[in-house]
């Protein structure tokens, strides 16, 4: 697979936004965007219609940016769209197969088409198939494959020139459970075996959380949240919230000075965040030291589904 950095120095940004907007048929589509997004997956989250597919087609040039500027992997959009095109596979939503083609035949084509002389489009098509399970199947027509095999050769030929960034636009789209886990399984082995750096579409939180280090949020077309969630799993917090039969100061002070981090929800519930070293027994024994009675405790870790319903409920003009 392609490098994307010198050995020893520091990766560029995957993508780079800077005031991206487009406009289609005089309609905002992307609002403004501004994000430096540095993982090795990056996932771009967010319900449908929220500009995550446009996005995708706009950085692989088929829509013209209104205003603003982006990057990928250190190329203008403006001046080396097809540069950029060159470095990135591309895996649509939609199908885009030809009916009647070998799945070996289609995969080497559009590995010709990505500039790969024929022998070793044909050579690397066998290892693409290979690659995502269809090795048997290479010589069957795509028109006959199943949802989750059409998906598949999706994928192979979207890796078969080697990209330096590969783009999936909702890579589980139509998939039952046991395929749907032999997708994000490819996806991590690309993201843990490779050079290659990632970019999933998705409106779906398990698939992001799963396989991406890092997340864009869009909502309405514009930024909603960007989230770091490899940092986010080192520091390993732990998130407590309590509900007390009555409000109590004292409680939450006595909780802020042995070092937790206490957020009031309604007066009764608190939010509470655990630093190194202290369990949830502490919590309780400082809920009898200051005489109040615990009605609910619920521990839990911070999710990215609670990041993305507080980017949901950001207001329009928001970021």
């Amino acid at each position: 697979m392609t490098s994307t950095a010198d050995a020893g120095s520091e990766p560029v940004a995957a993508m780079v936004l800077d005031g991206l907007s487009v406009r289609l048929g005089g309609r905002a589509v992307l609002r403004e965007l501004r994000a430096s997004l540095h993982g090795h997956s990056i996932g771009l989250l967010g319900p449908n219609g929220a500009g995550k597919t446009t996005l995708l087609r706009t950085v692989l040039g088929f829509y013209r940016p209104h205003a603003g500027s982006a990057s990928i992997l250190g190329r203008d959009l403006a001046t080396d769209g097809r540069r950029i095109r060159e470095m990135v596979g591309y895996m649509p939503e939609t199908d885009g197969h030809i009916a009647h083609l070998t799945a070996v035949r289609f995969v080497r084509m559009m590995g010709e088409l990505s500039g790969l002389p024929p022998q070793a489009a044909l050579e690397r098509a066998h290892e693409a198939l290979f690659f995502v399970g269809l090795g048997e199947a290479r010589y069957r027509r795509v028109g006959t494959f199943s949802t989750g095999m059409k998906q598949m050769v999706k994928l192979a030929q979207a890796l078969v020139h080697g990209p330096a960034l590969l783009m999936l636009d909702e890579p589980t789209n139509g998939l039952d459970p046991p395929a749907r886990r032999r997708m994000l399984d490819l996806v991590r082995e690309i993201r843990d075996h490779t050079d290659t750096r990632i970019i999933v579409s998705s409106h779906l939180l398990g698939d992001v959380e799963s396989v991406c280090d890092e997340v864009l949020i869009l909502k309405e077309g514009r930024v909603a949240a960007t989230c770091d969630l490899a940092a986010q799993r080192r520091a390993n917090r732990r998130f407590v919230e309590i509900e007390l039969l009555e409000p109590s100061q004292t409680f939450a002070e006595r909780m802020t000075s042995s070092g937790c981090e206490v957020a009031s929800l309604d007066g009764r519930r608190l939010k509470v965040v655990l630093p190194p070293g202290r369990a949830v027994r502490d919590l309780l024994a400082s809920a009898a030291e200051s005489g109040v009675a615990v009605r609910r405790l619920d521990c839990k870790r911070d999710s990215l589904q609670e990041i993305f319903l507080r980017a949901m409920e950001v207001r329009d003009g928001g970021v």
